[in-house]
């Protein structure tokens, strides 16, 4: 069986029949040309027509930067969405480790009286916010694939092709930003003295 390529745009037709089928009847002849950029395609229309008047020259170049165009619009458009989605999930994180400040400064400072130090609750703090990072980024990878194989496949009708480098990019992109937000929260949670806390309990 024959593959159809329908994303290129090169000639590629449905049905192909033996040299047998259809020999001694009329036909006509369909050739393409594509030219460097810069590239003078008035003067080879203007020789095909000289050199074969019987030829019908038609021009695509304009259609295919108008696809393209329109194409590169419409990916701009998918970016700046999926910008819109990152820039929310992040105030949504920032806003769940704000969420439980006074219980950490409170879980800090009962460590302190217990005599915790402070590089071993930064270590805590930091394993801590490394294993979010990492969940959330697993979570984002894996619904992302999902929901990028059902828009391809079922949507598109393309073959679904999963691109680890972008993945895991983002994913660490993700994961260091959790660690970085949690530790400057953290740093600000230890430099809370006890005893100006517990007068307030």
């Amino acid at each position: 069986m024959r593959k159809v390529d329908w994303r290129s745009f090169g000639i590629n037709f449905v049905f192909v029949f033996t040299p047998d089928a259809f020999k001694g009847a009329p036909y006509t002849a369909l050739v393409t040309a594509a030219l460097p950029d810069g590239a003078d395609e008035s003067a080879l229309m203007k020789a095909a027509a000289h050199d074969f008047p019987s030829i019908a020259a038609v021009e695509v170049r304009d259609a295919l930067e108008t696809i393209e165009a329109l194409t590169a619009k419409l990916a701009l458009a998918i970016r700046s969405a999926s910008g819109v989605a990152l820039a929310s999930s992040v105030l949504v994180l920032a806003s769940a480790l704000a969420a439980n400040r006074r219980a950490r400064i409170f879980d800090a400072v009962i460590l302190k009286i217990l005599g915790a130090t402070r590089a071993r609750l930064m270590a805590t703090f930091l394993i801590e916010y490394a294993l979010l990072g990492a969940a959330t980024a697993a979570f984002g990878v894996a619904a992302g694939a999902l929901a990028a194989y059902v828009v391809v496949v079922r949507v598109m009708g393309l073959d679904f092709v999963f691109a680890p480098e972008p993945a895991l990019a983002a994913a660490g992109a993700g994961l260091a930003l959790t660690v970085a937000l949690g530790m400057i929260g953290a740093w600000r949670i230890l430099g809370q003295k006890p005893a100006a806390f517990l007068r307030e309990l």
